[in-house]
């Protein structure tokens, strides 16, 4: 036995006053942790050795890194005296004075429970149950507490109590095991069920050692889902708290030091066990949170099993009354009032995986990301961006299309509710990050569903990993987290391992060639399943084919709407009036919205014209009806055309948008002039620079065509005091630039394709026609040079009342003779009517201002395409009479193969139609940049 009496070579102190204080620990039978009341702080405290007796000594581990020292086990009885006195003393308030204080400043004395020493005596207690021995040395006769405890130790030697009972006590040893063999299989064994323990020591406020019982295990203990303010232990082996530590510490050990408690073991991550510690007086994991002395962990509240929510719910109530660690907290959402925090809107467009774009009760519209998630993404997604430029993300990346789909169906056109839960700042563009603007990143739910768990739980996102101070995720992210692993314990979507959906979508917007291919087998399919993935402008869409899997441009047949901004050859054409409105009246009705379509024809860039219809309504007609659009000439061929013309009629009587400023002619004024129209030509000099394989031609104005030189001459004499250094230029599409074509001169042209360095397709803007050239052939355009000092020459036409040939043979041979009559000459031109992408002319030879377009009818190369306008009658019949005369004329055969397998042809000398024509060979021709 120990003796906790003063030693020998103490002195006695004076009689001290009576003293008060609540016990902290019981460190053994005869010594206890006294404490005083918090005043701002964790309070003082003293240990205090009870005199004049002695009791068994606890176990004690042998230090780590001295192998020589052995563990200690327990004296026999020695945990029975401190569990008598823990039962009876722990949390209580207590009186002691203090007999002796050694010189070294342990401190012994009497200690009564209770407020003065009317009180159990302690030492007392101890020695009457046996559980300690009283130091019977140097009693002193006339010490009547000295005799008191002789007494009671003989009687309990009587009454073999204790340890006066027979059989020497080893029963009373117990077997502490510091170390678990395989913790993990240990706390799975437990199947998260209570366990009786003890709580020995307190490190912080969310880390305990603990003493299992029955079996007496000494574990370390941290709190699931939470974590304290710790102690830093410095490099000089002291420690720094972090704020509040020492108040977090305190408030665990005031509620839990050496108090019963059951424990649930939860999970067991890299050797760490995690549980949950249950009192009757409450959880204190909660109590912690509720008083802001702790924060939420992510890694460890997926196996709190008490209700992840509950936490969250007692972190969210420290933060808004700002006290400890929560002092300086500012909400996400702060500075947002209560309207722009929770509302309600109505889903117009799903932009990505991850985002959404909504409209407002007040009819502003807002882009909302989910927050806390992230759309499924490629790994070499920037690698395929630089070796296809046609790469497209929303088919390209693994489940990106499912995740756009799951949200289309269910949301578009619906209203949801929206929670914002952060507001993401604008960051700028670092090494390997681009730039994001500021983002608005809320909770959306539809039917109580929350679309970003749905999405989760599904596979087709992932769940963002946040620092531990980041504040900025989602109001749900627990249940975003559980979504996830059961996603990944399912193997769903992303976490599949099955091979990744691929999506072979082709497509065919521009690609006039394949649209040909493919233009019989929509007009055949009647009415064809496609869901709109973009809008153009009002009457310009993109729509995706599900059936035939593949993405096409349609435009919307039998209306005429108005032209939104766009980049022309000769720069930026100005929008035209309520363009804006078509546009967002189409989106809003349309977008992502599944629909029906009618394909009746194509134009010469491979897009297709046709009937929109959605739930029944024919958005032609709708926009017409909207005083949107007008009606075009070409609809007097289809069954909507009554429809479309008395909507339009309608409008136009109430002089809506677009027929605001109309004013209506007397109807004898309508009649007289209807009579008196006729085609009035306005010929003008022109030199055809450029001839394209579907008869298009880029030609300039004579008048302008000294202009021309002089900048030229002026710009290459620039260029040569100030060459640029070759491979400096960065070639975007859409720029304009100056290229170096094969005679070695410098020429003004736009970048319409950039496939590599090497690979840059440009149009030379001042001739109309297209190479492709190294980027080291390119150099940036000064100013001066610019369209705005000379708008660029070459303007694209075509042909007048005639008609393409379709079969590739017959049209070559058309493009031959043109080619040879009429490229690099100066011809005289008139504008007879507009094109959906370029004006119609008729041409004629400078010299004998005979028609081209009439002499290929005469040869037979070509068939009539017949005009309704009253003015171009006239010129249509001797259209239609030269047709006549060629089949009469025995050339019928061109005609017959213009529609057949091929003309069979080798071309017409059209310089018999212009005699003193000086043509050049097709191979000088084609491509040649000259004025």
């Amino acid at each position: 036995m120990a003796s906790v009496s003063a030693p020998a070579q103490a002195s006695p102190a004076s009689a001290a006053n009576l003293q008060r204080g609540i016990v902290k620990m019981v460190l053994s039978g005869c010594a206890i942790i006294v404490r005083g009341q918090p005043r701002g702080g964790p309070p003082p405290e003293r240990q205090i050795n009870l005199s004049n007796i002695r009791a068994g000594v606890l176990a004690r581990r042998a230090a780590q890194g001295q192998p020589d020292i052995k563990d200690t086990p327990d004296d026999p009885w020695a945990f029975q005296a401190r569990e008598f006195l823990r039962k009876k003393l722990i949390g209580k308030e207590v009186c002691f004075n203090v007999e002796i204080k050694t010189a070294l400043g342990r401190e012994y004395g009497m200690v009564y429970l209770g407020k003065d020493t009317t009180g159990e005596n302690i030492a007392e207690s101890l020695v009457n149950e046996g559980l300690a021995t009283v130091r019977r040395e140097g009693i002193r006769g006339n010490n009547p507490e000295q005799a008191r405890l002789c007494e009671l130790e003989d009687q309990a030697k009587a009454s073999k109590k204790g340890m006066w009972s027979e059989g020497g006590g080893t029963h009373t040893i117990r077997d502490l095991k510091y170390t678990i063999e395989n913790p993990r299989n240990f706390v799975d064994s437990l199947h998260q069920k209570p366990i009786n323990a003890i709580i020995e020591h307190v490190r912080d406020g969310s880390v305990v050692r603990a003493l299992l019982l029955p079996d007496y295990y000494l574990v370390t203990v941290m709190l699931s889902g939470i974590k304290c303010p710790t102690f830093k232990r410095e490099a000089d082996g002291t420690e720094s708290p972090e704020p509040f530590a020492a108040e977090a510490k305190f408030f665990t050990e005031s509620r839990l030091l050496q108090r019963d408690v059951q424990i649930i073991l939860e999970s067991c991550p890299n050797q760490i066990i995690l549980g949950t510690i249950l009192h009757p007086n409450g959880n204190i994991t909660e109590l912690l949170l509720k008083e802001g002395f702790a924060r939420c962990v992510d890694w460890s509240m997926a196996v709190y099993t008490q209700g992840a929510e509950k936490l969250r719910a007692a972190e969210r109530s420290a933060k808004e009354r700002k006290i400890r660690i929560w002092k300086d907290y500012v909400a996400p959402t702060a500075n947002l009032d209560q309207k722009d925090r929770q509302f309600v809107a109505k889903v117009m467009q799903v932009v990505n995986a991850d985002a959404m774009v909504v409209k407002l009760n007040s009819g502003e519209y807002k882009t909302i990301h989910l927050s806390s998630i992230r759309p499924p993404r490629n790994e070499g997604e920037e690698k395929n961006k630089d070796k296809d430029k046609r790469f497209r993300p929303l088919y390209d990346i693994p489940y990106m299309f499912e995740a756009r789909e799951f949200l289309r169906k269910k949301l578009i056109g619906k209203k949801v509710n929206v929670t914002v839960d952060y507001i993401r700042a604008a960051t700028g563009p670092g090494e390997s990050t681009p730039a994001f603007s500021e983002r608005t990143c809320a909770t959306v739910t539809i039917g109580g569903i929350n679309i970003a768990e749905a999405l989760v739980s599904k596979g087709l996102a992932t769940v963002i990993r946040y620092r531990q101070d980041d504040d900025q995720r989602s109001s749900h992210y627990d249940e975003l987290l559980a979504a996830e692993a059961r996603a990944i314990k399912n193997g769903k979507g992303l976490h599949s391992k099955k091979e990744v959906p691929i999506h072979r979508v082709a497509d065919i917007s521009g690609e006039t060639q394949k649209a040909k291919q493919f233009l019989p087998f929509l007009q055949r399919a009647g009415r064809s399943e496609a869901v709109v993935e973009h809008v153009f402008s009002g009457s310009r869409l993109k729509l995706y084919m599900p059936k035939e899997t593949c993405l096409i441009t349609f435009l919307l047949a039998g209306i005429e709407c108005p032209r939104s901004a766009r980049n022309m050859p000769g720069g930026m054409q100005v929008a035209e009036p309520f363009s804006d409105q078509a546009m967002l009246f189409t989106k809003e009705l349309v977008l992502q919205r599944e629909v029906e379509v009618e394909v009746e024809s194509m134009d010469k860039a491979g897009n297709f014209i046709g009937w929109l219809h959605i739930e029944g309504v024919n958005l032609s007609v709708a926009l017409v009806e909207n005083a949107l659009s007008k009606v075009h000439f070409t609809a007097e061929r289809s069954p909507y055309y009554k429809t479309l013309v008395s909507a339009e009629e309608q409008c136009r009587q109430r002089k809506e948008k677009i027929w605001a400023n109309y004013e209506e002619k007397p109807v004898e004024e309508v009649v007289h002039l209807s009579e008196e129209k006729e085609r009035v030509p306005n010929y003008r000099p022109v030199f055809v620079t450029e001839i394209s394989d579907n008869l298009h031609f880029y030609a300039q104005d004579v008048e302008t065509g000294a202009q021309l030189e002089t900048l030229m001459e002026t710009m290459r004499a620039e260029i040569a005091a100030h060459p640029s250094v070759e491979g400096s230029y960065s070639a975007r599409r859409g720029d304009y630039c100056l290229a170096k074509f094969a005679d070695g001169e410098w020429y003004r042209a736009r970048v319409e394709k950039v496939e590599s360095p090497a690979k840059v397709h440009v149009f030379y803007i001042d001739y109309g026609n297209r190479e492709v050239v190294p980027s080291t052939r390119l150099a940036a355009m000064p100013p001066a040079f610019g369209t705005r000092t000379l708008p660029a020459q070459a303007t694209e036409y075509t042909f007048a009342f005639i008609q393409v040939p379709l079969d590739e043979d017959a049209r070559a041979d058309v493009v031959d003779c043109i080619v040879r009559d009429i490229q690099n000459t100066q011809c005289m031109m008139n504008i007879e009517y507009s094109g959906a992408s370029c004006p119609h002319v008729s041409i004629q030879f400078g010299d004998t201002k005979e028609d081209v377009g009439l002499g290929l009818v005469k040869e037979g190369l070509v068939m009539v395409d017949v005009r309704k306008e009253k003015h171009l009658q006239k010129i249509v019949t001797e259209y239609l009479n030269s047709q006549e005369s060629a089949k009469s004329a025995r050339k019928k055969w061109r005609l017959n193969g213009l529609h057949n397998i091929g003309a069979g042809g080798k071309g017409c000398n059209m310089q018999q139609m212009a005699p003193g024509n000086n043509s050049l060979p097709l191979s000088l021709v084609v491509g040649k940049l000259q004025p």
